[in-house]
């Protein structure tokens, strides 16, 4: 499993510092170019909706504060969960378009919830939030990558979109500019739920 793991983490980190997991730069907004979906611009994902219907997992992840949380905390909410770390180039492109998603759609019950993959937890989330402006994210973490065992889908960031009843609706894998039609739709398909 690690290897499976450190194979897909490589994938992301092909663009990436070599060494430590150094935080990635943000130079502002990344614009999304052609259609992301056939993996034209910057944003390229996959749909994957194979593990429809599969409840929410249930293990402990760190909370902004540094305490523990688990996603059935969120229950009785559609919940979009984000798998990133702060030294992969395509998550960090697609986190200020979570952030609007996180503004839009939070009022109205979307619990958006960017878990980082760093294995230094909020050592490597505190200084990302500090240094980048995402006012309506907060740096969730899970360090000893239980999501990223689970969801076992080798690529960051991998996004998981639930209905309301903590019920697995469809995998985004890769990074998705949230504020497109497709992701649009999707996010709301989960607020109907």
């Amino acid at each position: 499993m690690i290897l499976l793991l450190t194979a897909g983490l490589a994938a992301c980190d092909r663009q990436s510092p070599p060494a430590g997991q150094a935080n990635a730069s943000m130079s502002g907004e990344v614009p999304a170019s052609g259609n992301a979906s056939q993996g034209d611009g910057e944003f390229s994902y996959r749909l994957d909706r194979s593990k429809a219907g599969t409840p929410a997992p249930t293990f402990a992840f760190q909370n902004p504060d540094g305490g523990d949380a688990t996603l059935q905390d969120f229950a009785g909410r559609p919940m979009l969960v984000n798998l990133w770390a702060t030294w992969c180039t395509p998550c960090v492109a697609e986190m200020p378009t979570l952030d609007r998603i996180a503004q839009s759609y939070g009022p109205k019950g979307l619990a958006v919830l960017t878990i980082s993959q760093d294995t230094q937890g909020a050592k490597a989330v505190k200084p990302f939030f500090a240094k980048h402006p995402l006012p309506h994210l907060k740096g969730w973490a899970d360090p000893d990558n239980h999501f990223g065992f689970d969801y076992a889908t080798v690529l960051l960031p991998t996004t998981v979109l639930y209905d309301a009843k903590g019920k697995e609706m469809v995998r985004v894998i890769g990074a998705m500019d949230w504020e497109g039609a497709e992701a649009k739709a999707l996010i709301e398909a989960a607020m109907a739920s």
